[in-house]
């Protein structure tokens, strides 16, 4: 009947068993490090992508050519605080909110690719 306490012994013996703040720090130094990783790989680029996204918004005038959330193309004949006025064709103009516009492309933005 000696084994019980040989085997509690064993188990009050075994390293890390008396905790502390080292093995705290040892614990969460892990979860801190994939956090770290995760920030500056996925959360820091998207952040600067908005922001990106913002500025060009906010900085979209006549003669733009800009790309709704829908995907119509169309040329901006009107700026307002928080609407475009969009040509999407000739003489077929459209009122859009700011926020909708996905993308903006600079007035002659490039030549066409069956050129």
């Amino acid at each position: 009947m000696s084994s019980p306490p040989l085997l509690m012994s064993m188990i009050q013996a075994a390293p890390g068993a008396t905790g502390g703040a080292s093995g705290i720090l040892i614990g969460i130094l892990p979860w801190v490090a994939i956090f770290a990783i995760f920030y500056l790989l996925m959360i820091r680029p998207q952040q600067q992508k908005v922001k990106q996204h913002q500025a060009e918004i906010a900085a979209v005038k006549k003669g733009d050519e800009v790309v709704t959330g829908g995907g119509h193309i169309g040329k901006v004949t009107k700026v307002g605080d928080h609407e475009v006025e969009v040509e999407f064709a000739a003489g077929h103009r459209h009122r859009v909110v700011k926020s909708m516009i996905s993308e903006v492309r600079p007035a002659g933005g490039g030549k066409p690719a069956n050129d």
